[in-house]
């Protein structure tokens, strides 16, 4: 009988999270920013770099799976990549932020390459995160806490970034944005780092049978996407919800700048983000409810209709605040349920294929979404501003404006909708699960 896993391993488990969204919201959250209105790149050359990063970076989420699935040590498979790659993670995000003295291309180049580095580092150490859950434990329901729980643990990394990053840059900064920016990510990076190494030391893969611990052939993993529609569908979906929360995320700095005339205000809403926490709590009695699709649905569905109504309530900040809540709360729903049931379409394909590549269809399933929908997410609204007049530091034009807030409120309610169309499609493999899970347990596995 397995061994139930104790506080501390479950809170080690969860400071994953709260690492990688320290430092990674971090970069996603006021890149485009600092490249805009700090580092003094073009709004519209900003926007070409983070989409040429991350279709490049999107590429090395089934290289880090195929890596993860052939890694062998007294570690385990997964657990040792959060040792080896804090360090470097940490290291490039504070280059990311950055100001040396260059010429307009050099700055573009050095961008690119911090920004490139950063991100193919992020999927090396995220995508263990996910591949080890099914490694935690055997049994579903005690995935989707030991998820819950991670999930509360990234949203107060988020939280801590997007509430305090701005105020620590004035701060550290004095007035000099960049000396500002540069000491700040220094301080998460080595935060992160800490919470990586304790990660480390207090994690354990205790579900490793003989399928977890032989090599898989790479054509073998590949082979393991055929035909597993569950995990397709989840691929597809959590694409938009990342799509989605990415212009949201990177764009509320400029809404609370421009459209609103209070730049604090994009601090304070975006600690009010915390509120994901109420949509994690949720989770678990949601899923006694409702199918966990079922749940990734009204999770969709609630930010939604968040964003819908902000675009109603005008210049009121009291309203805009509220509308914000209600989307948090769907969004803490909807960015939790994937990577729990990434845990069951692997399972799905062992059922459907016999080969079982938890790294190979985790990696894409959280780190390919991760940086398809974050870079899509950066550049969708920097063409969208760029196209409508915006320039940094100036007072924008009602069309510059327009173009602000249809990025800001419209865009992420189209993906979160879209979102949810995807996952109408979910409840017919879900209802195969008890089945699986007895195949599976009749061949030994």
């Amino acid at each position: 009988m397995q061994k139930k896993l104790s506080m501390t391993n479950i809170l080690a488990y969860a400071s994953t999270d709260t690492a990688g969204n320290l430092l990674y919201c971090t970069l996603t959250s006021f890149i485009l920013y600092f490249y805009t209105d700090v580092f003094g790149i073009s709004v519209g050359a900003a926007g070409t770099i983070l989409l040429i990063a991350r279709v490049i970076d999107s590429l090395d989420a089934p290289i880090w799976g195929l890596i993860i699935d052939h890694t062998h040590s007294k570690y385990g498979k997964s657990r040792p990549w959060f040792l080896w790659l804090a360090a470097p993670f940490g290291i490039f995000l504070t280059l990311s932020f950055l100001s040396p003295d260059l010429s307009a291309t050099q700055k573009g180049i050095y961008a690119l390459i911090t920004y490139l580095v950063t991100g193919i580092i992020y999927t090396g150490i995220s995508t263990p995160i996910t591949s080890i859950l099914p490694n935690l434990s055997s049994d579903s329901n005690e995935r989707v806490k030991l998820n819950s729980y991670r999930m509360v643990g990234g949203n107060i990394g988020y939280f801590v970034t997007a509430s305090f990053t701005l105020p620590l840059v004035a701060f550290f900064g004095g007035g000099n944005d960049q000396k500002g920016f540069a000491i700040t990510a220094a301080i998460y990076s080595i935060i992160g780092i800490l919470m990586f190494v304790f990660a480390f030391a207090k994690t354990q893969e205790v579900n490793s049978g003989p399928v977890e611990t032989q090599s898989i052939p790479v054509k073998d993993s590949f082979k393991s996407m055929m035909g597993n529609w569950p995990w397709i569908i989840i691929v597809l979906a959590n694409v938009m919800y990342w799509l989605g929360n990415t212009v949201r995320t990177s764009t509320v700095i400029y809404y609370a700048q421009y459209n609103l005339g209070h730049q604090n205000y994009a601090s304070l809403l975006n600690g009010l983000v915390l509120f994901q926490v109420v949509g994690n709590i949720l989770i678990p009695f949601m899923v006694r409810k409702f199918s966990k699709g079922q749940t990734l649905i009204i999770g969709f569905t609630i930010a939604t209709i968040g964003q819908i109504l902000m675009g109603f309530v005008g210049d009121s900040f009291a309203l805009i605040v509220a509308a914000w809540i209600f989307t948090s709360i769907g969004t803490g729903i909807a960015v939790s349920m994937p990577f729990a049931m990434l845990s069951d379409t692997v399972d799905y394909g062992e059922w459907k294929t016999g080969i079982r590549s938890a790294g190979f269809l985790t990696a894409i399933g959280s780190a390919f979404c991760i940086k398809m929908g974050s870079g899509l997410g950066g550049f969708l609204p920097s063409k969208i501003m760029s196209a409508s007049g915006y320039v940094a530091h100036h007072q924008q034009t009602a069309s510059a404006l327009a173009g602000i807030k249809f990025s800001f409120i419209w865009l992420p309610a189209i993906c979160f909708m879209i979102g949810a169309a995807i996952m109408l499609m979910y409840p017919k493999f879900e209802r195969k699960e008890e089945q699986i899970k007895q195949d599976l347990l009749s061949r030994g596995n």
